[in-house]
């Protein structure tokens, strides 16, 4: 019966789940669908910081009759999710939303709010100044005896890869103001164990950029600095709820 009862009290809860996933869902459908119908020109817009570190570069090549056409349907999902990451976080606000007070919804919509903006600034951070930095190194090695010759699917991928990394990894702060606004460690636990945080930065970075040593250095210097900005927020935030 308690099983029964758990399922029978969980089940509008459940519904209300699956009908904010299906909106997600659709959401990332018809962004995707958008993306796709203007392809080329995110084609363009993304291999431009490619033919600006290389202007001898002519042309990118795909050796698979179905490379392109794969390479582009990945680069309109990925636009298609980076679009909808704000209404993705809407939703979630929605669903939790019946069950705060008005003080927690306030909180709630501030973290919404910075979650979104550190999203975008990582996709922009890694776009206009890690990835041109990081193609002109690797360009760089181009010569007379040796003609680079990138690979759509594999550029587009490349590029891809490390614009989730940066954007996800700009969410370092926020993650940090919500293990400390929820008791998970104290208020102090950031800053005692920062060297050991740096560490294991510099690991991640490293491993989100699949080794290359230019671009693990790019992503950790602006995670250092989001680490101490997280530990700042806590403070701020571990104050505001004494406070009140």
């Amino acid at each position: 019966m308690n099983t029964v009862t758990f399922f029978e009290r969980f089940r509008p809860h459940h519904q209300e789940l699956r009908k904010r996933l299906l909106r997600v869902f659709l959401m990332i459908t018809v962004s995707t669908a958008l993306a796709y119908f203007f392809i080329d020109h995110l084609a363009f817009f993304c291999t431009q910081p490619l033919f600006l570190a290389a202007p001898n570069l002519e042309k990118l090549v795909y050796t698979k009759l179905t490379d392109a056409f794969i390479s582009y349907i990945k680069l309109a999902l990925l636009t298609g999710i980076i679009i909808s990451f704000p209404y993705l976080l809407y939703q979630g606000w929605m669903f939790i939303a019946p069950g705060l007070l008005k003080k927690e919804r306030i909180i709630v919509r501030r973290i919404i709010f910075w979650s979104t903006g550190l999203f975008t600034g990582g996709v922009l951070f890694a776009f206009f100044i890690v990835l041109p930095n990081v193609l002109s190194f690797f360009m760089s090695y181009a010569g007379e005896n040796l003609v680079p010759m990138p690979k759509l699917g594999l550029y587009l991928t490349f590029v891809g890869r490390m614009v989730l990394a940066f954007a996800i990894s700009f969410e370092i702060p926020f993650l940090m103001v919500m293990a400390t606004s929820v008791g998970l460690v104290g208020h102090d636990y950031f800053t005692t164990q920062r060297k050991y945080f740096y560490i294991a930065i510099v690991v991640l970075s490293f491993l989100l950029t699949a080794g290359e040593v230019t671009a693990t250095v790019l992503l950790s210097f602006p995670l250092f600095i989001l680490y101490e900005a997280g530990i700042f927020a806590g403070r701020i935030f571990t104050k505001s709820q004494h406070l009140s």
